[in-house]
Order: structure tokens, then sequence, then C-alpha cells
């Protein structure tokens, strides 16, 4: 129901495929048969050499989507009434529930400190229901095993599409720039929202405490007071390193705060999608009128020969 209200304020039809700019694609012409739709004659070519071709097209190619999501231990932690595990499974049902309204193929990986379950992309009649339901299973594992999942990923997901990797990754991040170098070679394209609670990035405590690490169980008195500064200053380097990693690999990068309305993820996904096809479609664009141009030229070569 969640992701249902955070998807509705949006409009269907917003996704294109970020592998074709437009509905169909021209490829190639063959001759005019009677029969075929006059709207897809080539009336500059017909003009210029007295014969008639049809322009053929490929068909759409609808996205293809794996959401990773993180349930470890480290995403049981909430100081607003509710945890980033929660704000994490809307994200990601709001994603599949946005997608599979577009008709696209959309899949799950859930993951702790290794792969807990995988659910191929697919769209059918009970998917969603079933990525739904998976994401409704509790934290637990006693690490973060981020890299695991993402070359479990790459192996299994063979044909190129969308990574949407859904994590706090507070996690040591030596292995994550090769994971993702996989995943890209593979002609994936790759989108992080990094989930964090206010706390985690202010660490605003107003007294001493017991700190316990939901993962190792490990236990630590702290001052806030004294160590807030020292915090910080991790907790940014930390964050740097995982900009830089994206940003020298082209990953788009989505650092979202339990407080803000998940409309802002849905948005900046959307966004992304949408610059992403814009790039493909002037790529594409250029590619097939070079191809055109040249086919244009050996079937005049033809007819005049």
């Amino acid at each position: 129901m969640r992701a249902r209200i955070v998807v509705e304020g949006f409009m269907s039809g917003l996704h294109r495929s970020p592998y074709h700019g437009f509905s169909v694609e021209f490829t190639d012409y063959r001759q005019y048969s009677p029969g075929d739709d006059p709207r897809f004659l080539d009336w500059k070519l017909l003009a210029r050499t007295d014969r008639a071709f049809i322009k053929r097209f490929e068909d759409e190619t609808n996205l293809r989507c794996t959401l990773l999501v993180d349930q470890s231990r480290s995403m049981g932690f909430g100081s607003l009434g509710y945890t980033k595990a929660d704000y994490a499974r809307t994200l990601a049902a709001s994603l599949a529930y946005f997608l599979h309204r577009q008709r696209d193929a959309t899949g799950l990986m859930t993951f702790d400190d290794a792969v807990v379950e995988y659910i191929p992309a697919r769209y059918r009649p009970g998917h969603l229901r079933r990525l739904l339901i998976s994401l409704e299973r509790a934290v637990s594992g006693t690490d973060t095993g981020i890299s695991e999942a993402m070359q479990l990923a790459t192996n299994l997901v063979r044909k190129r599409g969308l990574m949407v990797v859904i994590s706090d990754l507070l996690t040591p991040l030596d292995a994550l720039r090769t994971q993702l170098s996989y995943l890209q070679s593979c002609r994936h394209d790759v989108i992080i929202f990094r989930i964090l609670d206010p706390q985690e990035i202010q660490f605003n405590f107003d007294q001493e405490a017991l700190f316990e690490d939901l993962e190792s169980s490990k236990q630590i008195y702290v001052d806030p007071k004294s160590t807030q500064q020292h915090y910080i200053k991790l907790f940014d380097s930390h964050a740097a390193t995982l900009k830089q990693i994206c940003d020298d690999l082209g990953v788009e990068l989505h650092t979202l705060s339990t407080d803000e309305p998940l409309e802002k993820a849905l948005l900046e996904f959307v966004a992304g999608r949408s610059r992403k096809t814009s790039q493909q479609a002037r790529r594409t664009t250029h590619r097939n009128r070079s191809a055109q141009n040249r086919r244009e030229i050996a079937i005049q070569e033809k007819v005049n020969g």
C-alpha cells in the first residue's frame, strides 16, 4: 500500500527504454510489396530512384531491472519510529510497482552477509506480488555482503539491463570498485541508493550511552560530545571514497536520509533514466543516420548500375 501511494502520483508512460530513444528504431530497407503500410515508404528515396522501399524497424526493447536490496542487520537501525530496512523495502517496492506499471521486467536479489534470495526479472501476472513478499523478510546476517551480491548478479543476469543497489553501504569499500566494474563490463547500468538514518549522518546524540554494533554485537561506551567530530570526519571520508568510486565509473549515486520523502528517490530515478535515454537516443540516431546514408548510396549505385 505504501508503494502504491508513492507511485500513484506519477503518470504512466514516463519511462522509456534505456537502449532505445523511441518506441521503434529504423534498422534497414526492404522492397515495397502490395499491402505494405505506405506510411513507412521512404519517399525521398522513391523520388531519387523511382523505386519503392519500406523502412524496417526494430521492436521496442523494454527495460530489465534487478533490485539488489540490503537486508543486513545494520539496516535495522532507526531513530524515527521506523528503520532503514523499512525505508529501503518501501523504496524497492515503489520502484518495482512503478516498473511493473510500465510493463518492464523486474527482478530482486536480497542479501545480508550472503545472498538470501534471487528472483529473475520477469513481467507476468503474480510476479510483483512475489517480489513484495520477498521484501518482507526480517533483517539478519553478521555483515553486509554487497560485493558477493554484485558478483552473483554479474554471473546470473546475462542480458544487459539496470541494476539498482539499495543499501546503507556501511561496509569496507575495497572490493566495491571491482564488482561495479564487472557489472558495467556486462553492459549493465548501475544506480545506487544509499539509505541512511539522520543520526548516522549527524551523530547528534545528547548523552553518554552504550553503543552496540547491530551486526557484530560489539559494544562500546561513547561520549557523543567528545566523539562527534571524529565520527563525522570518518563518516565523511567513507562517503567521499564512495562518491569518488561512483564518479570514476559513471555510476549514479543517490544518498537518501530516511526523513526524506520517497517521492524524491523516484523522481531521481526517473530523471536519471531520462538522461540516459536522451544520451542513448542521440548516439542511436547518429549511428542510424550514418547507416541510412550508406544504404541509400548503395541502393542508388545498384539502381544506376
